[in-house]
């Protein structure tokens, strides 16, 4: 008998837009946990590269796009990737955004 994970809304749209930009990039990460000397300090949902360039997804169920722009920016600024491009991708309505 083989066991199927249900996956969560979230991560369909994770999914989801992965494969729509996967063809875009070198490497697609998905679901990248951050943490600070054994402290969780966020999860980057997607990150992509392409040649040396990073580009940071953030993926909602709903169009929450100043709660991604905070994440986003928290990121950046931990990681010191301040010329890292950064996306809000909206699952129910299919939108992606430069924030």
């Amino acid at each position: 008998m083989v066991k199927t994970i249900k996956l969560s809304k979230h991560d369909r749209y994770v999914l989801e837009l992965s494969n729509k930009i996967k063809h875009n990039y070198d490497s697609l990460s998905l679901k990248v946990p951050l943490k600070r000397s054994k402290r969780s300090i966020g999860e980057i949902d997607i990150i992509a590269k392409k040649g040396s360039r990073l580009d940071l997804y953030e993926v909602k169920c709903s169009y929450r796009i100043l709660k991604a722009k905070k994440q986003l920016s928290r990121i950046k600024r931990h990681l010191n990737l301040d010329n890292a491009r950064s996306y809000f991708y909206c699952g129910s309505s299919k939108l992606l955004v430069t924030v």
